[in-house]
């Protein structure tokens, strides 16, 4: 049995910046008359036959239980009075980009993670200044100076725990987490409050027994890895406060899909319906973990005697929603009018990809 030594590095001093509310910020910021009201920035479902998802919202309106990912239907009923605004993403994109603007005139090692998100590794930094807290405030200074919005600040020396950080006193926080904090502050940290814990693995978790670090901290190594693979090799780590990934300044990515092949051919509608759903699942889930929405919708088919088509839809909103992709898919599919043909192959592909905003 392999034995992997826990080696920690706190030699790092890394930022996570996340912008706060950050879609109904910009539009409150340029419509002041908004301030202080529920703003959701999804389709009104009153005029859209209740299609929509919440890309995010202001904090009066979370005071709801309204949040990014919800629909839209259900965002109006727990919210009634919310005002929707369908959004305007190029303005979007444009602020996302002066904002990181601001980041790299600190550091060239900048890890976005969203329009809104990003690590920085600040150890060593353009301005010379040893204090990573210091640069997370000039950079909120920044941000509200020449932006006109607020931003949550978690400072710590690896990315995990800068993330949790930022998240512990949100909006406009400044959060630091010291070497000598990580241990007490983690085990009382509930579970799914650990970042990269998805609902399956809390409830996996929570049948284990473990509903805060602490808990985790009695599992054995072995067993977490039994279970979770890799993820529970992390695990074991991450309750101890090691998480040594570097921040990686990556290639913008333009497409997210996924494909199969059949062995045996698909001739039943249904049958395509079921192998579609399952690869809006995948794509959107890929799309989740590289921080994308998508406002192109790209479907491929081969038939059994080899013809390939693709054929292409843009929506006027970009989308990560699973249902949303698999809708659209099964409307893309029924037009190409070809539904005695044998299918040899499926794919979905999402493409003019832009980042997505965090919660």
């Amino acid at each position: 049995m392999l034995i992997f030594p826990l080696i920690n590095d706190i030699s790092r001093k890394i930022i996570h910046i996340d912008m706060d509310a950050f879609f109904a910020a910009i539009e409150v910021r340029d419509n002041p008359s908004l301030r202080g009201k529920p703003v959701i920035i999804a389709r009104d479902p009153r005029q859209s036959g209740g299609r929509g998802v919440v890309s995010t919202c202001s904090y009066e309106a979370r005071e709801f239980g309204v949040h990014s990912a919800m629909s839209s239907k259900e965002a109006y009923e727990r919210c009634p009075q919310g005002i929707f605004i369908s959004g305007h993403y190029d303005k979007y994109l444009k602020v996302g980009q002066e904002l990181r603007e601001i980041f790299f005139r600190y550091t060239d090692l900048v890890e976005p993670m969203s329009i809104d998100e990003a690590y920085l590794d600040v150890t060593e930094n353009k301005l010379g200044i040893s204090s990573a807290v210091k640069i997370a405030k000039l950079i909120q200074y920044d941000i509200w100076n020449e932006l006109k919005l607020t931003a949550s600040a978690g400072v710590s020396y690896n990315k995990f725990l800068a993330k949790i950080a930022s998240d512990m006193e949100k909006p406009c926080g400044l959060t630091l987490i010291r070497p000598d904090d990580a241990a007490s502050i983690l085990s009382e940290l509930p579970i799914e409050k650990f970042y990269g814990v998805g609902k399956k693995s809390v409830e996996r978790l929570h049948g284990m027994g473990v509903f805060k670090g602490s808990d985790l901290l009695e599992i054995p190594e072995m067993t977490l890895i039994d279970k979770f693979g890799r993820f529970g090799f992390d695990l074991y780590r991450k309750a101890r406060g090691i998480s040594n990934s570097p921040v990686k300044t990556h290639r913008i990515r333009k497409s997210v899909g996924k494909e199969r092949t059949y062995g045996k051919l698909l001739y039943r509608l249904e049958d395509v319906n079921k192998e579609l759903s399952s690869l809006a699942q995948r794509v959107a889930v890929s799309l989740d973990k590289h921080g994308k929405v998508g406002r192109t919708i790209v479907i491929k088919v081969r038939y059994a005697d080899f013809t390939t088509l693709t054929k292409r839809r843009t929506l006027d909103f970009p989308t990560a929603d699973q249902e949303e992709i698999l809708r659209i898919s099964e409307e893309i599919f029924d037009s190409l009018g070809e539904t005695n043909k044998g299918v040899r192959l499926l794919g979905i592909t999402l493409t003019n990809l832009e980042d997505k905003v965090g919660e």
